[in-house]
C-alpha cells in the first residue's frame, strides 16, 4: 500500500484524518501466511481419504464386491492421474514448481490409489502368482518416473521405499532398529548396498545437474541405511578382524558425508555424521575398556560417557560456527 499517496491526499484535505489513521494502521499490519497451515490441511484431507475409502470398502466388502471395488479405485487413480497431465507444467532438469497448491495432493492420492489397486490386485486375485518381487518393481518403476516426470519428492521417497520393499528390506529407520533381523549377512550387505546405492544417486544428481534438489532425499536415506548396516556389521564379526572392516569403511563414508555437507553447508547431515561416528567410536572405546576386565572398567566407562557427552556438545557448537562461516 503505497503510504505517500494517502498522506498527500490528506494534506491536500481530500480524505479526514480518522480515514488516514486507519490506512496507517492498515498498512503498518503485517500479512499471516496460511501457506502452511494450508498445505497440511491438504494433506491431511488426502490421508483422511485414502483411509476412509478403505474402511468403508473393508466393511462393505461382501455387499460391494471385489470387482467394483477395483474399478472405484482405478478411477480415482486415473482421474487425478488425467488432471495432473493435463495441467502440469513442461519436464526440464531443474527444479519446477507445482501450477498450483492442489496439484501435489491430487498427484498423492494419485499414487496411493495406485499403489492401492496393484496391491489390492495382487492380494485377492494372485495376477502375478508367487513372484512377488513383480508386485513391487511395478510400482517401483512407476512412482520413479512419477516422481521425476511431476517434481514431486514425496512420491521419490515413496519409490524409494518401494525399491527397499523390492529388494526385501524395510528403508525406515525405525524399522530397521526395531524389527529388523541383523544376525544376518544377506541383510547386512542388502542394506549396505542400498545405502550406497542411494548416496550415489544423490551424488549423480548433483554431479549431472539433474533434478539436484533431489539430492537431500536420496542421501537423508542413504546415510542412514550405510551407516546403521556398518554399524550392524562390526556387531556381527566382533569376533572376527572382518569387523575392523566394517569400521574403515564407515569412518571412510564419514569423511566423504563430512566433506559434502561442509559444501553444501547443511548441519543435518554433520549432525547424523557426529551421532553415527559417536556410536562407531564409543562401541571401540568400550570394547577396550572392558577388554581389561577389572572393576574399573565400569568407572572409565562412566567417566568416558559425560567427557563425550560434553565433547560432543562443543562439537556440534563448533560445526555450526564453521558450516556458518564458510
Amino acid at each position: 500500500m503505497n503510504i505517500d499517496l494517502f498522506k498527500k491526499l490528506f494534506d491536500e484535505g481530500c480524505i479526514s484524518e480518522t480515514s488516514f489513521e486507519k490506512v496507517k494502521g492498515t498498512s503498518r499490519a503485517t500479512l499471516f501466511s496460511l501457506h502452511w497451515e494450508i498445505k497440511t490441511l491438504l494433506y491431511l484431507g488426502v490421508m483422511l481419504l485414502s483411509s476412509g475409502l478403505g474402511i468403508l470398502i473393508y466393511k462393505n466388502i461382501d455387499t460391494i464386491g471385489h470387482q467394483v471395488i477395483l474399478l472405484i479405485i482405478a478411477a480415482i487413480s486415473a482421474g487425478c492421474f488425467f488432471y495432473c497431465f493435463k495441467n502440469k507444467k513442461p519436464f526440464s532438469k531443474d527444479q519446477v514448481k507445482s501450477p498450483n497448491s492442489f496439484f501435489d495432493y491430487i498427484l498423492l492420492l494419485g499414487c496411493l490409489s495406485f499403489l492401492s489397486f496393484v496391491g489390492y490386485l495382487q492380494f485377492q486375485y494372485t495376477v502375478f502368482g508367487t513372484n512377488y518381487g513383480m508386485a513391487t518393481f511395478i510400482p517401483m518403476v512407476g512412482l520413479f518416473y512419477i516422481a521425476y516426470e511431476f517434481d514431486h519428492l514425496g512420491i521419490l521417497a515413496m519409490g524409494i521405499t518401494n525399491m527397499a520393499i523390492w529388494m526385501g528390506v524395510s528403508v525406515t529407520p525405525k524399522q530397521l532398529l526395531l524389527n529388523s533381523d541383523f544376525n544376518s549377512q544377506t541383510v547386512i550387505f542388502t542394506y549396505l548396498f542400498l545405502g550406497l546405492l542411494l548416496l550415489a544417486a544423490g551424488y549423480l544428481t548433483t554431479y549431472f545437474s539433474f533434478k539436484k534438489h533431489f539430492r537431500f532425499t536420496y542421501q537423508h536415506f542413504g546415510v542412514h541405511l550405510s551407516f546403521i548396516s556398518l554399524l550392524a556389521g562390526y556387531f556381527f564379526y566382533h569376533d572376527s578382524g572382518l569387523s575392523l572392516l566394517f569400521m574403515v569403511v564407515l569412518f571412510a563414508l564419514a569423511i566423504y558425508i563430512y566433506k559434502d555437507a561442509m559444501k553444501h553447508h547443511s548441519f543435518y547431515f554433520l549432525l547424523l555424521l557426529v551421532i553415527y561416528t559417536y556410536i562407531a567410536i564409543s562401541s571401540l572405546v568400550l570394547r577396550v575398556i572392558f577388554s581389561i576386565k577389572d572393576d574399573t572398567s565400569f568407572t572409565l566407562s562412566f567417566m568416558y560417557f559425560i567427557a563425550s557427552a560434553i565433547g560432543i556438545i562443543f562439537l556440534l557448537i563448533n560445526l555450526n560456527k564453521k558450516i556458518k562461516a564458510a
